[in-house]
């Protein structure tokens, strides 16, 4: 199963929202104002129409009555208007929360050691870029500004109904210990309950991104049924069980709170009846304090409605806050390398602890050499090419450049001095200038016109509708993969690095075309280190020399002719690739 990337615990995700209300604490503080003010113009109402009932009761005057009325429609204006402003107010702060939510999420993921989003797998990280990100997205767009409103009506509500009577007022006691004991005992569920269905997302999203991947294996190798027959099982168990314990959740909730609401209201009549039979009240007391009785429904159910939304949110939250907690897998030290020799001295690396894949692999560069590194599959080279590259710490001895070690380098002082190209690539959205200078922010048109033409790609750029502005990505022009490996290798060259490691970067190119590209490409890194990890062994023939790794150590180094004349492995692999033209 993949490791998982950390949750952040109660206390982090509280501290992280108390981080962002003091951003913003005083337009927090304008909008809960704003929203007392149309709590309390609102609940003046049942205040006078109680004061009418008792004047009607005691004899009054049409004078009475018609002031009555129009401090009734003036308290409900002034409620419109109040919120209207508050609501105006509040959904724009929640806007920019989410703004800042989803811009740090965004920046914490793409800070993440490499080492860790691949050994967390795509499930997580993708649920918790699409399923948590609109979690909270929907809370804080909608859900702020009803919690605001109605914890702010309940707690004036209360208030208002204690002043007009608090002898009348003692029936809304009769609902507290359903209100307390539900919301304890969800509260006290709801957090395991929401991670186990956030976590049961996250595999299903896994299978799903599997299985949209590899199509064309599945359909290569008629896997179809088996996906099938696994989605069932995700769906099956974890995922559904988890929906069905959190709607059971919520339904033992519900059903608490509107006993817990609908009692008071009841109780308030009967009680008050009593108290006016004592001559204790007033009927119009009786009635402001059953009104308010009643109006707390609404605001209550909504709180408790979003309360859970919130519970919700907040497991969505620590998984985003999570992303966080993820700690670096290498720490500057702000020393600067001297020269550009990249050395790798007794370099071990192991993905599961005591499984070494690299045991012990020593090997010094000429700064300027091309070095071609071969072998078979799972031998270890795109491993070491990972280590030579500064994407993996390794687990034992060190590589260095210039005499740094380069996980003491920062990440953008790394990337200046070597850069890694892969066979995987992506075309994100946007121009195709864009997708360039990504490499290099401020490039010229014409740098990247240089670029494109190094790598043997401007014949087809210059065949786009709109050049290096036409649109690319999804939902645009899509590049064939030989295009985007050409962009991938024309960001390399914006880049501009002393040491390149190329891991199979021509591999989907047709033979023909990544000879060319090679060509292209040397010219280009001439002077520059160039490790070459391929397996078409006419990237060794030119190299300067050949590393063979096998098992995890290297073998065999050399030139070409050197090894061939040795007849050991690489002779061997020669023969063989020969032999199979």
């Amino acid at each position: 199963m993949n490791q998982v990337l950390p949750i952040a615990d109660n206390h982090q995700v509280v501290s992280y929202a108390k981080e962002i209300i003091t951003r913003h604490r005083w337009r927090f503080f304008a909008i809960v104002i704003i929203h007392a003010l149309a709590s309390v113009s609102a609940l003046i109402v049942p205040f006078i129409v109680g004061k009418l009932v008792d004047a009607v009761v005691g004899g009054t005057t049409h004078s009475y009555v018609n002031t009555a009325i129009i401090v009734v429609v003036a308290a409900y204006l002034l409620y419109s208007f109040l919120t209207r402003e508050v609501q105006l107010r509040t959904r724009i702060l929640g806007e920019q929360v989410f703004a800042e939510i989803r811009e740090e999420f965004l920046s914490s993921v793409t800070a993440l050691p490499l080492s860790t989003v691949e050994s967390a797998g795509t499930g997580d990280l993708l649920s918790r870029t699409t399923n948590d990100v609109d979690r909270i997205q929907w809370v804080v767009r909608f859900g702020l500004p009803a919690i605001i409103t109605s914890a702010i009506t309940i707690l004036v509500t209360v208030a208002m109904a204690v002043a007009a009577s608090p002898l009348v007022a003692l029936s809304l006691l009769v609902g507290v210990p359903f209100i307390f004991l539900s919301a304890r005992r969800y509260l006290r569920r709801a957090r395991p309950t929401y991670l186990w269905q956030a976590q049961a997302w996250a595999g299903m999203n896994s299978v799903v991104a599997e299985s949209v991947d590899f199509v064309g294996t599945i359909d290569a190798m008629d896997l179809g049924e088996a996906r099938r027959t696994r989605m069932r099982s995700v769906l099956g168990h974890d995922a559904w069980d988890s929906e069905a314990r959190a709607a059971k959740l919520r339904m033992e909730l519900f059903f608490f709170l509107l006993l817990g609401c609908a009692l008071p209201t009841a109780v308030a009549v009967v009680w008050g009846a009593h108290l006016i039979h004592l001559d204790l009240v007033s009927i119009g007391m009786v009635t402001t304090v059953a009104l308010y009785t009643a109006q707390l429904r609404n605001p209550l159910t909504e709180f408790l409605m979003w309360l859970d939304e919130l519970q919700v949110a907040s497991v969505s939250l620590a998984r985003i806050v999570g992303v966080r907690l993820v700690p670096n897998d290498r720490t500057a030290t702000g020393a600067h390398p001297v020269g550009d020799r990249l050395v790798a001295k007794d370099v071990r690396y192991a993905y599961r602890e005591g499984k070494d894949v690299l045991k012990g692999i020593n090997l010094d560069l000429v700064p300027g050499e091309r070095l071609a590194i071969v072998g078979p599959s799972g031998a270890g080279k795109s491993t070491f090419g990972r280590m030579l590259a500064g994407i993996h710490p390794p687990t034992g001895g060190s590589v260095t450049v210039g005499g740094v070690n380069l996980v003491d380098l920062t990440e953008d002082e790394l990337r200046s001095q070597v850069a890694l190209v892969t066979q995987e690539h992506h075309v994100f959205v946007g121009s195709l200038a864009h997708n360039l200078r990504l490499a290099k922010a401020d490039a010229t048109d014409q740098e990247l016109f240089d670029a494109l033409a190094s790598v043997d790609a401007l014949s087809w750029v210059n065949s786009l509708e709109n050049g290096i502005e036409t649109e690319v990505g999804s939902g645009a022009k899509t590049l064939t993969p030989a295009q985007a490996q050409q962009v991938a290798l024309a960001r390399l060259v914006l880049l501009n690095p002393h040491t390149v490691v190329l891991d199979e970067a021509t591999s989907l190119i047709d033979p023909r075309s990544a000879r060319s590209l090679e060509a292209s490409l040397s010219a280009v890194l001439e002077g520059r280190t160039v490790i070459a990890i391929a397996h078409r062994l006419y990237t060794a023939h030119d190299a300067d020399r050949v590393a063979v790794i096998e098992d995890g150590l290297i073998s065999e180094l050399g030139t070409h002719d050197e090894l061939v004349e040795a007849g050991g492995p690489y002779a061997q692999l020669w023969e063989t690739w020969h032999r199979e033209r």
